[in-house]
Parts: structure tokens; C-alpha cells; sequence
């Protein structure tokens, strides 16, 4: 090749090593917007607002999020949520006493003359009112509350952990941590049924819960009662089931237990409890015959969330399965 061929190839060489490179950079930059393309990001959900209906018929709108909450006699489910109330129900005179572990830091609000004011629940600025009973939609209280703050209402929500935790994990969109709490309470139940085999089978029991009024059965719909039937196995009196609720000594000889729980509330029925105690005819019965009578003045006895029903658990594990 002469000279003359050598000079004119030589640029057309560079040229073509130029285009390359440039397609080649092209190319690569041009990589991440394809695969963008090819993979969109997924689109994140907006769960609120959020309009649901309580079980008494209100539409509830929740704006967002909610984070300051009011729940009287629900701070236990809350718990379960990682989450504390900006004020407790309190009897007048103390709170529930279980939870203080974890609410010693949240202040009172009093129930001793019914629900707080509307005035006194607004100092609180809540932006989520959750009441735990269809209680709270008489004389007005639903209304003047629901003025506040978006307010949910339960028609009973001690008939059912599942159900509460449940529905509170959709007004908080928390559901993944209401999975987690009910999983965990079903292990301990579980387990805690395994154990107590022996001393539930075919077995009767019996709660007589005592208070300034008086001595009264608890029944197996609700609270303690509802879990020593309902989750480890014990069977209800019949003398119970059939609607006997006020305790009078003379009709224990006619009662049909097997193990009996004495529930004193607060200690404030320690007078009716000691005239039990006192009793001849207590003392004939087969359950306290047999060493099957167990007392307790644990508020937990007396409440209905799932820290409440684990807490009896342990309870009749300390008991019956020491």
C-alpha cells in the first residue's frame, strides 16, 4: 500500500473506533433506564383515609394514621400494639393495676360517675376514640365523643380477644403485629391445655367472684370464666350454665364443681369472703374437701384483653401444674 492509501485509511480507522466507543457508551447508559422500564417499581398503597363501620352501624373515617388514642378498659389490647393510650380508665380510686407495668407513666381518667366529659377527654387531643361496649352510645356519650375524634364502638369487646385485636390492628394498620400477638397467645394457650390434661378432663368448674355487694358466679361467656372453659378445657357448672348468678350459702351443697376460683375484686368483698371462709357448709363442699379451691385477687381475673387472659393462664398454670 503507498503512502498516499496509508493517509486517507487512517482517518476513516479513527472514525470507526469513535462511532464505536460512543454506541458502546450509549448502550451503557442507556442499560438502567431499559431495566427501569422492564421492572417498574410497585406502587405503594395508601391505606388512608380510612372509612370503616364499627359494630353498631357508625362510619368511621380515619384521616390517617392514628397516633394519640383513647381506648377506657381497651389499654390492654392496645398494648399489643406497642402502643399506649393518652389517658387510662380508672375506677376513681386505681387503675388496672396488671398493666401498670407498662402505664404507670400514663395518666388516670375516672369512670367512678360514668364516662369522663366530653371536656375531659378533649384535653387529651385524641385522634382516635375506641369505646369497648355499646354502654358508651347511651345518654348521648357517642355523640359528644365522636365531636372529638373519629370514634370506633365495640358492641362487647370482652366477648372476643381475636375479634378485638383484630379490628384494631385495621383502624391502626398494624396488621401484621395483630397476627403476631394472636399467634403468641395461641401458643401459650396450647401449651398451657398440654399441661393441665390431667386436671381439666371431664372436670367442673366454678368462679365466684366477690365485691361490696356481694358473692356472684361468673359464667364462661366472659373473663376468667371464659377462659378456663373456652381455651383449657374445664367444663361449666350446670348449676352456673343454668342461670344461677347470685351465691347464697345455702345452694352450695347443690353445686357441681370440681375446682372452684374465688375472685375477691379489689379486696373490697373481703367480708363476704371471710363469712364463705366461715361456713360450715363451704367447707362440706367436694371442691374444698378435695383441696380444689384456689383464691386470687388479681384484677386480671376481671378483664377481658389478651395480657388479662394470658396472666390467668399463668395463674391456673402456678395452681393446678406448679
Amino acid at each position: 500500500m503507498n503512502n498516499q492509501s496509508s493517509i486517507i485509511c487512517k482517518p476513516i480507522y479513527i472514525m470507526v473506533l469513535l462511532l464505536l466507543a460512543i454506541s458502546i457508551v450509549t448502550a451503557c447508559s442507556a442499560s438502567p433506564e431499559k431495566a427501569k422500564e422492564e421492572k417498574p417499581a410497585p406502587a405503594e398503597t395508601k391505606l388512608y383515609p380510612l372509612t370503616v363501620q364499627d359494630e353498631l352501624g357508625h362510619d368511621v373515617t380515619l384521616p390517617a394514621k392514628p397516633t394519640k388514642i383513647f381506648a377506657p378498659i381497651l389499654e390492654d389490647s392496645l398494648l399489643a400494639f406497642d402502643i399506649k393510650p393518652v389517658a387510662q380508665w380508672s375506677n376513681g380510686v386505681t387503675p388496672q393495676l396488671y398493666l401498670q407495668d407498662q402505664l404507670k407513666d400514663v395518666p388516670e381518667i375516672s369512670f367512678a360517675s360514668g364516662p369522663p366529659s366530653a371536656e375531659a377527654v378533649m384535653a387529651y387531643k385524641p385522634d382516635l376514640i375506641i369505646l369497648p361496649n355499646s354502654f358508651y352510645v347511651e345518654n348521648g356519650t357517642y355523640e359528644q365523643y365522636a365531636k372529638i375524634a373519629p370514634t370506633y364502638v365495640f358492641d362487647n369487646a370482652s366477648n372476643s380477644v381475636e375479634n378485638t385485636i383484630q379490628v384494631m390492628g385495621q383502624l391502626l394498620d398494624e396488621q401484621d403485629k395483630a397476627t403476631q400477638a394472636l399467634q403468641q397467645y395461641q401458643a401459650k394457650v396450647d401449651t398451657a391445655k398440654a399441661q393441665l390434661t390431667s386436671a381439666t378432663a371431664g372436670k367442673k368448674v366454678a368462679l365466684i367472684r366477690f365485691n361490696a355487694k356481694g358473692m356472684f358466679f361468673m359464667t364462661d361467656e366472659y373473663f376468667s370464666g371464659y377462659v378456663l372453659t373456652h381455651e383449657l378445657g374445664f367444663t361449666q357448672s350446670d348449676f352456673v350454665k343454668n342461670g344461677a348468678f347470685e351465691v347464697s350459702l345455702e345452694i352450695l351443697p347443690e353445686l357441681d364443681a370440681d375446682s372452684i376460683f374465688l375472685i375477691n375484686d379489689g379486696h373490697l368483698g373481703d367480708a363476704f369472703l371471710q363469712e364463705l371462709k366461715d361456713s360450715s357448709i363451704w367447707q362440706s363442699t367436694t371442691a374444698f374437701k378435695n383441696g380444689q379451691v384456689y383464691e386470687t385477687s388479681g384484677d386480671h381475673w376481671l378483664n377481658g384483653g389478651i395480657h388479662a387472659q394470658g396472666k390467668v393462664i399463668e395463674d391456673v398454670l402456678e395452681f393446678l401444674a406448679p
